[in-house]
């Protein structure tokens, strides 16, 4: 451990228990994070990326493993860390400055001192005459300074960040970006370190100094990259491009033999459950689309965001579509329509729902739904008694995702057959229009 590093994880596990059912959350995560680092987590959803800042600053214990600040044992609660979340959470009956005070009273700062720093952060976010200002009377991007002032009002050692810049427009998280690196780089504030949560990879690279990416089922580290770029940084210059192909290649990974790539079925031991990726059958037929048309056979993702005005977490899950229903390939962070990508993007509307059909029946979660059903009374069964079944295999909240996403694959290849009033699931020859 460095002499410089502000905290350390040691072989952090994370499970989670629903009833007697485990569910690991996070497997043998270890990482050094030095003073004077900004670090940005990214990863799929699901990967534990906030269950890993909860940890962090002692909002949540870890199953097993080990924290370690300023190199010794955290217990409980980090007071030196503090965190910005995705939402405002702001009180809408206090004002401005009373948001940022009433943070600071908990901590047991007297009346004087709480307003005069209350005051001087506000002014440092660029909120300087809006302290009595009610949160209503605020944009989203200035509701959110308020949520930076009062944390860095805080003088907290280390800053860690949730995502604090999702629910903006564009334009006001570009700014709200600049303005944090500007603060942050003025040495104005007593924060050491900073431990930012993002599934956006160019904000990543704008703004950290590493780059950790993770991987899910379970949450994992998968590369500790170094940015290495110097500020300003021009997310139009080269240098800074290579280094976002170089983080979508580490994310999109490159495509594994079949057995690898599509897993095992739900109740089999053994090997990986390939969790279905959560997309519009709608976009990743735009996708696949947009590849057939383009000038060459490889195309860097990291391009596609722009052009296809999407944002990165998106644009992944319908790479791994395509890959999982073997439309594409992706090797170093280049997508390739396979020829059967190109004969699905020209076809028309009857001939791609043929073609679906025949490529998610080779999908062992589709598979095992078929079966599930194919061997019950009347082919139908309950949408309870599958995602019970699912249960075993996910979390609760993950298990009906995946039912979801089965259910409208099955739907559009005309597979199965779904009666939302009863909640019955059936396969199509049976189902309750037939």
């Amino acid at each position: 451990m460095s002499e410089q590093a502000l905290f350390q994880l040691k072989n952090i596990n994370q499970i989670f228990y629903t009833g007697k059912k485990a569910y690991p959350a996070l497997e043998n995560i270890s990482l050094s994070v030095d003073q004077g680092e900004f670090v940005a987590l990214v990863g799929p959803a699901g990967c534990g990326k906030s269950t890993l800042l909860r940890i962090v600053t002692g909002l949540q214990k870890a199953t097993s493993g080990s924290v370690l600040y300023r190199h010794r044992e955290l217990v409980g609660i980090n007071s030196n860390a503090t965190i910005v979340f995705q939402t405002f959470a702001l009180f809408p009956w206090l004002t401005v400055q009373e948001n940022v005070e009433v943070a600071l009273k908990r901590h047991g700062l007297p009346p004087n001192l709480r307003s005069t720093r209350a005051i001087r952060f506000l002014d440092m976010v660029g909120l300087d005459g809006f302290e009595t200002a009610y949160p209503r009377e605020l944009s989203g991007g200035m509701r959110q300074k308020v949520g930076f002032a009062r944390a860095m009002a805080l003088e907290p050692e280390l800053l860690c960040l949730d995502e604090p810049f999702t629910s903006l427009d564009a334009l006001s998280a570009n700014a709200l970006r600049n303005e944090l690196l500007e603060i942050w780089q003025s040495g104005k504030i007593s924060t050491r370190a900073i431990l930012l949560v993002t599934h956006n990879i160019e904000e990543a690279v704008f703004l950290a100094d590493r780059i950790i990416v993770m991987d899910k089922q379970p949450g994992k580290i998968v590369a500790d990259l170094r940015v290495g770029l110097s500020h300003p940084r021009n997310p139009k210059q080269q240098d800074f491009i290579a280094v976002v192909d170089r983080v979508y290649a580490t994310l999109a990974g490159q495509t594994q033999s079949e057995q690898q790539e599509l897993g095992r079925a739900p109740g089999e031991p053994g090997g990986k459950l390939r969790a279905l990726p959560n997309i519009s059958i709608n976009s990743l037929n735009g996708l696949l689309e947009y590849l057939d048309t383009s000038s060459s056979p490889k195309n860097d993702i990291y391009r596609l965001e722009p052009e296809l005005k999407i944002d990165s977490e998106q644009l992944l899950l319908l790479t791994e579509a395509a890959e999982l229903l073997g439309f594409a390939t992706i090797a170093q962070g280049d997508i390739s329509l396979t020829p059967l990508g190109e004969t699905f993007a020209e076809a028309g509307i009857l001939a791609r729902k043929e073609i679906f059909s025949s490529r998610i029946k080779r999908l062992p979660m589709i598979k095992w739904l078929m079966a599930q059903l194919d061997t019950a009374d009347q082919h139908q069964l309950a949408l309870g008694v599958v995602q019970s079944a699912l249960e075993l295999e996910f979390p609760p909240e993950e298990a009906e995702q995946q039912l979801k996403i089965a259910i409208t694959w099955g739907r559009y290849s005309e597979l199965l057959a779904y009666d939302d009033n009863q909640e019955m699931l059936f396969l199509e020859a049976s189902g309750p229009l037939n």
